[in-house]
C-alpha cells in the first residue's frame, strides 16, 4: 500500500497529525500540529512508576533477564559498582518483561496514543533510560535526531512516542530538548556525530544540524508524559547531577502502518548495523530487519492489520 487508512477522518485542511475524538482539546490539537509534541502533566501514577523502577533494579541485578532485551552498560563502572543501576544506562526492547510492558498497556497512555494512531495500536519500540551522571566524557549525550530514522515503517503521521519522566527532568539532569515544528520537515541523513568516540552504539545524530533552529528544554516532573512525532528533531543533554534521570517510553504505531524497504535509502546503513548486531548476539545467519521488528511489535489495542 502507498498509504495507511485510518478509521477516524481528520478535519479537512486543519488537522494533519491528530485524529478526531473527544480526548484532545482544539488547543491541544493545534499545539501538536504546530510543534510536533504535546506534554500531559501527571499522566502516569507514582505507584506505577515505582513498580517500573523496582523492576529496572531487578534487571540490573540480573534477578530478571527478559528475553530479547538489550541491556546497555557503562563497562568502565562495573569494577566499581558491580551489577547495579549505577552501571546500566538503558534497557531496550523490554516487550517480554510483563512488568515493564505494563507501561505500554496503561489505559491513560493509550487514550492519548489513539489520538495520533487511531484505534488499532501496536507497541513497536520500548526503552527504559537511566541517564547516568556524566560530566566529563559526555558518553550519554544523545545528539539531535529524528526517531523515524530508526523505523522501517510508515506513514510517519500514524506513529507517536510516549515518553514519561520517572523523576524530575531538567537541564541539569539532561532533559529532552526539542526543535518545535521540525516534524513538518522530511527525514534527514543521520550518522555518528564527529565526536564518535563519545557516542554510544546506535546513538546516531543529524549529519547536517541547524544550530540556529529554536530549541525548547522540556522540564518535566515525575509522571509527566510527552507525546511526540517521529520526525520531530530532539535529543538530550548530559546529566550533570550526582543522581540518575530515569524515563520510560514506547513508540506506538497504527497497525495499519506498513513496512518499507530501506535499501538504497539513507536508512540502509542503519539496517546493516542493526542486523549485524542481532546476528552476532544470537548467532543467527538469516535475520532480516523486518524479522527484528516483528519480534518487537505487540498489539496493545484493536486488531492487527499490517504490522
Amino acid at each position: 500500500p502507498t498509504s495507511a487508512q485510518v478509521s477516524a477522518v481528520p478535519q479537512p485542511g486543519r488537522f494533519c497529525y491528530t485524529l478526531d475524538n473527544d480526548v484532545l482539546t482544539t488547543e491541544q490539537r493545534q499545539f501538536y500540529e504546530d510543534n510536533g509534541y504535546l506534554l500531559i502533566k501527571k499522566l502516569v501514577s507514582d505507584k506505577d512508576i515505582e513498580r517500573f523502577r523496582k523492576e529496572f533494579v531487578r534487571i540490573c541485578k540480573k534477578e530478571v533477564n527478559p528475553p530479547g532485551a538489550m541491556i546497555m552498560k557503562d563497562e568502565s563502572l562495573r569494577s566499581q559498582y558491580g551489577q547495579s543501576e549505577k552501571v546500566v544506562n538503558k534497557v531496550q526492547d523490554f516487550q517480554e518483561d510483563k512488568e515493564l510492558f505494563r507501561y505500554c498497556t496503561l489505559p491513560e497512555v493509550l487514550k492519548y496514543v489513539e489520538c495520533f494512531t487511531g484505534p488499532n495500536i501496536m507497541a513497536m519500540h520500548t526503552m527504559l533510560i537511566n541517564k547516568l551522571p556524566d560530566t566529563d566524557k559526555q558518553t550519554f549525550l544523545h545528539p539531535m535526531h529524528q526517531d523515524l530514522h530508526y523505523f522501517p515503517f510508515r506513514p510517519a503521521d500514524r506513529i507517536v512516542c510516549s515518553w514519561t519522566a520517572m523523576e524530575r527532568a531538567d537541564q541539569d539532569s539532561g532533559c529532552r530538548v526539542v526543535q518545535p515544528g521540525t516534524h513538518k520537515e522530511p527525514l534527514k541523513p543521520h550518522g555518528y556525530p564527529k565526536w564518535e568516540g563519545k557516542a554510544n552504539k546506535l546513538f546516531h545524530g543529524l549529519l547536517d544540524e541547524d544550530e540556529k533552529s529554536p530549541r525548547v528544554h522540556l522540564v518535566m516532573e515525575k509522571g509527566d508524559t510527552v507525546f511526540f512525532h517521529p520526525l520531530l528533531i530532539h535529543g538530550s543533554g548530559i546529566n550533570k547531577t550526582s543522581g540518575f534521570r530515569k524515563s520510560i517510553s514506547c513508540h506506538f504505531a497504527s497497525s495499519q502502518c506498513y513496512y518499507i524497504d530501506v535499501k538504497n535509502t539513507d536508512q540502509e546503513h542503519l539496517e546493516k548495523e542493526i542486523v549485524e548486531m542481532v546476528r552476532k548476539k544470537y548467532n543467527a545467519t538469516s535475520v532480516e530487519l523486518r524479522d527484528i521488528w516483528n519480534f518487537r511489535a505487540r498489539l496493545v489495542q484493536g486488531e492487527r492489520i499490517n504490522l
